[in-house]
């Protein structure tokens, strides 16, 4: 398998699973400060979703860590294969639960006047933003691992 930026084991890969974990880990804080999330669907899938991405990016940046401070390579064709199943699972979902949650956010924005001003909808606002990166990088993330299966 080619080494390139963004493979197992490699820095590129590590800022990745980090921030993945940051950006999801902020959207988590950001719904979970609302008074009433747990009355939409949407969010309350945003916060599972958010919170099984930092479970699984989290365990990829230990194991990144890990093989930066031993100095393995983590180029195993059935290792990489679970990454690639992994990370496209997660930004799927991920992705579904940003989209959705960012619909329902739009919908409280343009119909409910008290929500144009307020604090709890800009929370949400703030939260599907967080959302959206980190989606944006777990599928950065994905595509990677995918090229590095496919020139494997």
């Amino acid at each position: 398998m080619k080494d390139f930026p963004g493979t197992p084991g490699t820095i590129t890969a590590l800022v990745l699973r980090v921030s993945q974990c940051l950006f999801a880990a902020c959207s988590i804080a950001s719904m979970a400060t609302t008074n009433n999330f747990f009355s939409v669907t949407a969010f309350c899938y945003l916060i599972a979703s958010m919170g099984l991405q930092i479970i699984w990016c989290s365990g990829l940046a230990f194991l990144d860590a890990y093989a930066l401070a031993k100095k393995k390579v983590l180029h195993n064709h059935v290792l990489v294969s679970l990454f690639v199943v992994g990370d496209w699972v997660t930004a799927t979902l991920s992705l579904a639960a940003a989209s959705a949650s960012a619909g329902v956010t739009m919908l409280y924005v343009a119909d409910v006047p008290s929500c144009r001003v307020g604090q709890e909808c800009l929370k949400y606002q703030i939260s599907v933003s967080f959302a959206f990166l980190s989606w944006i990088t777990i599928a950065m993330s994905s595509l990677l691992m995918f090229w590095l299966l496919a020139a494997g």
